[in-house]
């Protein structure tokens, strides 16, 4: 499991006023401070066409993209990919951060900001991962 302070949303997440940052000497832990509940990460990769589908899909509001991934199903995650989706999920399934990125010249670039979502937006998300 990939650790928060090496994803590169991660002074977005430190900077969100929901999230607490605990750091140790040999780990970097997010609780998501209305639940107390652990975040953890989830790093998906993705092929050029099922990432410009994620793109599209992240762009939708998010009643459009419930409808389309009933639809259509969820893109298909690979082992390596020129798209990366980084993910920060509390377990209680109540909070969500997300980042797309492309690979272009040797490293990837940020598709958009980092988006956080709350409630009930958050099984939108999770039935997209």
């Amino acid at each position: 499991m990939p650790s928060i302070k090496n994803l590169e949303m991660a002074a977005a997440l430190s900077a969100c006023q929901n999230i607490t940052v605990k750091k140790s000497l040999f780990s970097t832990k997010a609780v998501y401070t209305p639940t107390q509940s652990s975040v953890k990460p989830v790093i998906l990769e993705y092929t050029p066409a099922d990432g410009e589908w994620m793109e599209h899909l992240l762009n939708l509001p998010l009643g459009k993209m419930a409808a389309e991934l009933a639809q259509k199903g969820k893109p298909a995650v690979v082992p390596i990919g020129h798209y990366r989706l980084e993910i920060c999920l509390s377990d209680d399934h109540q909070f969500c951060a997300l980042q797309l990125f492309r690979f272009v010249d040797f490293k990837y670039a940020s598709v958009f900001e980092p988006r956080f979502y709350e409630g009930q937006d958050v099984e939108i998300i999770v039935r997209l991962i």
